[in-house]
């Protein structure tokens, strides 16, 4: 079946009450992006954040009454005419893959290896499964990401899944806090940690994390909370990949929470934002030196060190 994708700047509407209308004519699917240049870094955790210039993008089915959503909108917002917007015909794919197309088989490491579920690293046929082409045994985490943040392709989550397949972590305990889509902890159970525990406040990531934790035959030795208050130390590692706002409110709490000696990485910071975090967490971390990636014209910061003695 072919598609038709109803797209629409929101200027100063209502976003709730603009998907309210596309939902009632039948819109399959809805996607808030930015219409403009410039993204948001630092929402408040719980929080779903918005750009000042916003688009909405609806995908409808063919006999979709598309005339009558126009009308319908102006009628209901009060318009004399519409913002900008396009409809166009779209043809059909899979849309819940159509993800994987930017999405490949990717290693950190030497051993470390994320790819989408149903492919396999470096070649199912190339009869190196379970060994890197090295010879290193792999550790292969299978990932369907869904609605959450986190596949290895962000400098940010590769920085920590670099720093995680550098360690020992044989039999030890991890909090992946801000888990995303668990790709961290899941990571972490495959390269050796007996236990972990991924924290998120979204409820799409909690649930993103459970069933990559299924397909990754780890259910059994993961915890998926969704609120810092249920979380029980403490770990001997902590891995926390959200923002440099975020983390200097909750520094605190996240270290309260690791063991004397223990290892703990911090990540989602701007290169700018390093100072500022590092300074927040100094009075319970000795930081190693910072790490840096640039993407996509931003300059990203892995922050990694141990918990000083009590």
């Amino acid at each position: 079946m072919s598609w038709r994708q109803f797209v629409m700047n929101l200027d100063a509407l209502d976003p709730a009450t603009v998907e309210a209308i596309f939902s009632r004519f039948g819109a399959s699917s809805l996607t808030l992006t930015d219409a403009g240049d410039r993204p948001v870094l630092e929402p408040a955790p719980g929080e779903t954040p918005l750009w000042t210039d916003t688009r909405l993008t609806g995908l409808f089915s063919p006999d979709a009454d598309l005339k009558g959503l126009c009308d319908a909108l102006r009628a209901e917002l009060g318009l004399a005419a519409l913002p900008w917007h396009r409809i166009e015909a779209l043809e059909d794919r899979d849309w819940e893959r159509e993800w994987l197309k930017d999405f490949g088989p990717m290693q950190f490491g030497q051993r470390l290896w994320i790819t989408p579920t149903g492919s396999e690293p470096f070649g199912a046929d190339s009869g190196q499964m379970g060994s890197d082409p090295v010879g290193v045994r792999a550790a292969v985490v299978y990932l369907d990401p869904g609605l959450a943040f986190g596949t290895g392709t962000h400098a940010t989550t590769a920085l920590c899944l670099e720093w995680l397949e550098g360690l020992s972590l044989d039999g030890k305990t991890i909090l992946d806090y801000g888990c995303g889509s668990g790709i961290l902890s899941i990571a972490a159970l495959k390269l050796g940690c007996a236990h972990a525990v991924a924290m998120d406040v979204d409820p799409q990531a909690c649930l993103a994390t459970q069933q990559n934790a299924v397909g990754n035959d780890v259910a059994h030795t993961i915890e998926v909370l969704g609120s810092s208050d249920e979380i029980r130390g403490p770990f001997d590692v902590i891995v926390a990949n959200i923002l440099a706002a975020p983390l200097v409110r909750f520094a605190e709490s996240i270290t309260s929470t690791l063991k004397g000696h223990g290892m703990l990485a911090l990540s989602g910071i701007l290169c700018e934002q390093a100072d500022e975090v590092m300074a927040a967490y100094e009075p319970w971390i000795a930081f190693d030196d910072p790490v840096f990636r640039e993407q996509d014209g931003q300059i990203w910061s892995r922050l990694s060190g141990k918990r000083r003695a009590d």
